[in-house]
């Protein structure tokens, strides 16, 4: 049905959206960092996906979208860049403030220097698949930023918290690629990536999430600190 994008979108915030004002959580409070961190990243972000909407290397099915385009983009993919992060934000927030993750984060501190080592061999033997070869330094390039500007404290939150995400990440996805649909919403051209699925989502879609929502929590936890210098 024409909805399915847009109720994916409404079903992944609704939550999030309500609980910010909870007031054991209060991500309301942080929303003059999020909104702007958000925005800057979604127009990187959409810009990104309106190149490869245009070359091909995905696009979408109109059996599940609106028929509203913005350009090559249906409304429903730019409204993507807002609840998705949203919804992957709130969490960050609530894990990062509730519980104690210094015993656990030691674990993904490797993440730091040894994922980007692995993006890039990956991405520089398959420069000629473009989601493949752009994702993948895209992410290193951010992680390696991070770990030498003095991110740390949040990085190793951010990674785990990442994690935990990846079971809610692959029922979005995956209903956007296909699972428990007759076809996809998104579709996807192979030969642009590595052809590996996890189900119906390609490999790159962990990483291509994993920048999304770093660039985000990056800029709102950047936008927090220069308003208390």
């Amino acid at each position: 049905m024409k909805y399915t994008y847009l109720l994916i979108n409404f079903f992944s915030i609704i939550v999030p959206f309500i609980f910010s004002f909870h007031p054991a959580i209060q991500f309301h409070k942080r929303w003059n960092a999020f909104i702007p961190a958000n925005l800057i990243t979604a127009i990187l972000f959409l810009v990104w996906d309106e190149v490869f909407t245009s070359a091909g290397v995905w696009g979408f099915n109109p059996r599940y979208i609106t028929g509203v385009y913005f350009l090559n983009l249906p409304v429903e993919e730019i409204l993507f860049f807002i609840c998705i992060p949203y919804a992957c934000v709130f969490t960050y927030h609530v894990f990062s403030t509730h519980l104690k993750l210094e015993s656990v984060i030691r674990y993904v501190r490797p993440v730091r220097i040894v994922l980007p080592a692995i993006l890039i061999i990956i991405a520089l033997l398959n420069q000629e698949k473009i989601y493949t070869s752009v994702t993948f330094l895209f992410l290193s390039i951010l992680l390696l930023f991070f770990h030498f500007n003095n991110s740390r404290t949040w990085l190793d939150k951010a990674v785990l918290v990442y994690t935990v995400l990846l079971l809610p990440f692959f029922i979005v996805n995956g209903l956007l690629t296909g699972s428990m649909l007759s076809e996809p919403v998104v579709w996807y051209n192979d030969s642009e990536n590595l052809g590996i699925r996890l189900f119906t989502i390609p490999m790159e879609d962990i990483f291509y999430g994993m920048a999304l929502i770093l660039l985000n929590i990056y800029l709102m936890e950047r936008i927090e600190s220069l308003k208390k210098a």
